[in-house]
């Protein structure tokens, strides 16, 4: 198990799978809201939805209507169920806060290299914490597994 202490700033509590992308997220244009999927081309997550899921990213990329398409989410019934980001703005910061979801951020880890999609998390945004707990062990990876991808 992982705990990761944080700033809560949306608050609640949720326990749900952990979908985990190393790329900021783009609202507008970046995600289909009647969905809760990712239509980014060329984003790591094209194609997944991250609807009842505990999101975890960087954080916001784009217009500061980034807001806005979240909000969009929580109101069709797509959103995340949680929020976990690294890189604190106030786009991020208002579109969790529309979305009305718990939500951490100024984690004392990074949380996209210490919590992998699958992991069971649990986001306590009343005090601040993130519980991992990992579904299944990381596999052994070797240099001929670099080679081969």
């Amino acid at each position: 198990m992982i705990l990761l202490r944080g700033r809560g700033i949306v608050p609640g509590v949720v326990e749900a799978e952990a979908l985990v992308t190393r790329e900021p997220i783009s609202g507008f244009g970046g995600i289909d809201v009647a969905t809760g999927t990712v239509i980014e081309p060329r984003h790591e997550l094209h194609g997944v939805r991250f609807t009842g899921r505990v999101l975890v990213f960087p954080g916001a990329k784009g217009s500061s209507g980034w807001s806005g398409f979240f909000q969009s989410t929580r109101l069709l019934g797509t959103a995340p169920a949680a929020m976990v980001f690294s890189v604190l703005t106030t786009k991020a910061v208002l579109g969790a806060i529309v979305t009305r979801v718990p939500t951490v951020v100024e984690l004392d880890g990074d949380p996209v290299e210490l919590i992998r999609t699958g992991d069971l998390v649990r986001v306590d945004g009343d005090a601040g914490l993130v519980t991992v707990t990992r579904r299944e062990p990381a596999a052994p990876r070797s240099s001929v597994d670099d080679f081969i991808q």
